[in-house]
């Protein structure tokens, strides 16, 4: 397998995505990456070349810049030129932690969308205390607004990604909503609770309510882009703030305080291990011709091997072959 790398992208580029990829050479010897970006940059942090090929690149989309716009204009960018090097057939998947919106933007027109897929979804694992291997969440952000028929494939895809790469045999599937009822929500959830209650290749479980979702209510959580996004920063924001006053109580309040953390040391660890989102990789670009990864852009080299792994799993796997073939099944029997 041959990965694309932005490795300009992010906080601290090109430093972690070269430690990362080294890693994950150094682990797999069935990996191969092709390293996008400065390349006196790369070289500097680079051990040895072995299965890596660096291609140098010209200019960076920045955080601030507008996706569609940075896409067609910096057509010369580590971001831009991975994306094509897929596009080309050159390597068989994408990975970045650069602009958001601009990997999307890349992702759909240059790596480009599957043909019976109405449109992609950004999909996130994140973590439950019930589910050792977290939950797939989609779309955190990619669609603001959605059709039904955009919620069942996304509840497809993401089921299909649960079973192929986390192993989940029968992998329990809901619909964030605003009550378990079959009837909450306004027309749009109520006709997908009916649509996705139809189809049988999926374990359909109904309605979940955010305030379940860390428990680990479903395997996978279907979304619009709109209310995913919005989600997933209160979700994540919350965690953060409880860990940081966790911590501040802990140590800040006396040695009885500070000795009562050193007892609960083993259950500090186990929420640790629990929340540590670096292990479920990236984001997945559901919906587009080859696996593309977003990493979160302060990700540091930990969490670009595990993301990197998570690729390797998706193309041995063969899960998008699998995609590829259900949905053209299905156009076929309409």
């Amino acid at each position: 397998m041959k990965i694309a790398v932005d490795t300009m992208g992010g906080d601290h580029a090109p430093e972690v995505i070269v430690q990362g990829v080294e890693r994950a050479r150094d682990q797999f010897d069935d990996l191969q990456f092709l390293l996008f970006g400065d390349e006196q940059q790369i070289k500097h942090y680079l051990t040895n070349e072995q299965r890596i090929t660096i291609v140098p690149t010209q200019s960076v989309i920045l955080g601030t810049d507008e996706p569609m716009k940075a896409i067609r204009q910096k057509k010369d960018s580590s971001m831009v030129q991975a994306a094509q090097a897929v596009k080309k057939n050159e390597a068989d998947a994408l990975f970045s932690l650069g602009n958001s919106g601009a990997l999307l933007a890349a992702g759909i027109f240059i790596v480009g969308r599957l043909k019976n897929i109405a449109r992609p979804a950004l999909m996130p694992t994140l973590p439950a205390m019930k589910l050792k291997q977290g939950f797939n969440y989609l779309d955190a952000g990619a669609n603001a607004e959605v059709k039904v028929n955009y919620l069942t494939q996304w509840a497809i895809m993401g089921s299909f990604y649960a079973r192929e790469v986390k192993g989940i045999k029968q992998p329990t599937v809901g619909l964030l909503n605003n009550g378990s009822e079959f009837d909450k929500g306004d027309k749009l959830h109520q006709e997908a609770y009916q649509a996705l209650s139809q189809i049988k290749t999926i374990n359909f479980i109904g309605n979940v309510e955010a305030d379940g979702l860390l428990q680990g209510v479903a395997d996978v959580v279907v979304t619009d882009g709109f209310t995913g996004n919005a989600v997933l920063k209160a979700l994540e924001g919350s965690v953060k703030t409880l860990m940081s006053q966790l911590k501040h109580t802990l140590l800040n309040n006396g040695l009885r305080a500070k000795a009562g953390a050193w007892l609960a040391q083993p259950a500090l660890k186990s929420i640790k291990t629990t929340f540590d989102v670096a292990s479920y990789g990236g984001a997945v670009l559901m919906g587009v011709k080859a696996p593309v990864v977003k990493s979160h852009g302060a990700s540091d080299a930990r969490t670009v091997y595990y993301a990197l792994v998570q690729l390797r799993m998706m193309y041995n796997k063969g899960m998008l072959q699998q995609v590829i073939e259900y949905f053209d099944q299905q156009q076929t029997n309409q």
